[in-house]
């Protein structure tokens, strides 16, 4: 029969699993509704839903680089407990998605989570996660992934405190050598500790720009001081603001943190370094993946929780 998508979405509802999980069970069951439930409980996807609404914010970041160190991938698996994060059985797991995610040409998390698990193949990328979960015990999730690829120089990574936080940098070079490699490196260490938002100024977006302005000049008008200057000397100020802000946000615009004068930016440091080894050096961009970041973590009342249950 045909498999309608009010049926995908009835059964999604009842038990948690993914589109495709419930369009393949249901296919598979000839749209019976009930032995559709059997077919994922038998796969673990639905009993693992037991644990779906409990929050997932800690976990690892992952990175991983090709032998040649052209191609990339960084990945964040989520797990409930930092503790879970530690194990060693986690870690592993976290390292096969990472070389999953090498390999696949998934554009997006729903597709990954649909194709055959490199592991075993009999079954699905969330068919697997399903059986992690069973095993440890915690709701985990397979959160995002992002792949580079730089055929004209290199890719370097860096994992800050375990896996908390996992960073790739894009590197357009014509000489890789020990001493471009530890550049590529202590650009890493910098973003993973100051977190740019973007690589330069030219992706910074005129609407973003516009926008700054706008509450900037807001902000002069509130202040008493300040709005009675003159106009030339507010927009200088408004001017003056915003660089300082490209100055914080834009990676080669950053104070460079082991400058020794305590000035030097992130773009010059590159430069020196390009002149002293007789090369062409762009840095093209870079990903920064910090566990649990934009998730809302759950906080716990111990004291409560033991009142509820008392009743």
């Amino acid at each position: 029969m045909a498999i309608t998508a009010g049926m995908v979405k009835e059964l999604r509802e009842m038990t948690g699993a993914g589109m495709m999980d419930c369009k393949k069970a249901l296919t598979a069951t000839e749209g019976d509704m009930d032995k559709a439930v059997e077919f994922l409980r038998e796969k673990g996807l639905a009993t693992a839903q037991k644990k779906a609404s409990r929050v997932a914010a800690e976990g690892l970041c992952k990175t991983l680089v090709s032998a040649d160190e052209k191609n990339a991938v960084a990945v964040e698996v989520n797990a409930e407990t930092d503790f879970v994060a530690k194990n060693e059985k986690f870690q592993e797991y976290v390292a096969q998605v990472a070389e999953q995610a090498m390999e696949t040409e998934a554009a997006d998390i729903e597709a990954f989570l649909a194709e055959p698990w490199k592991f075993d193949t009999t079954k699905t990328v969330q068919e697997a996660l399903a059986g992690q979960i069973s095993v440890i015990g915690e709701n985990m999730n397979i959160r995002r992934f992002t792949k580079v690829n730089e055929p004209n120089g290199f890719v370097s990574s860096y994992t800050h405190m375990g896996g908390k936080i996992g960073v790739l940098v894009d590197v357009e070079t014509d000489v890789v050598n020990d001493a471009v490699k530890e550049m590529a490196k202590n650009i890493a260490m910098q973003i993973a500790a100051l977190n740019p938002k973007y690589t330069n100024r030219s992706e910074v977006s005129e609407e973003f720009i516009a926008h700054e302005k706008e509450i900037l000049l807001a902000q002069i008008k509130n202040d008493p001081k300040e709005s009675s200057k003159p106009e030339k000397v507010i927009e200088g100020m408004v001017n003056g603001r915003i660089n300082k802000e490209m100055k914080e946000i834009c990676l080669l615009d950053q104070v460079y943190v082991k400058a020794e004068d305590g000035k030097q930016a992130v773009a010059k440091y590159v430069e020196e370094v390009a002149k002293a080894n007789n090369a062409k050096i762009a840095i093209k961009g870079f990903v920064r993946f910090e566990t649990g970041e934009g998730i809302e973590k759950k906080e716990e009342n111990f004291a409560e929780e033991v009142a509820k249950q008392i009743g």
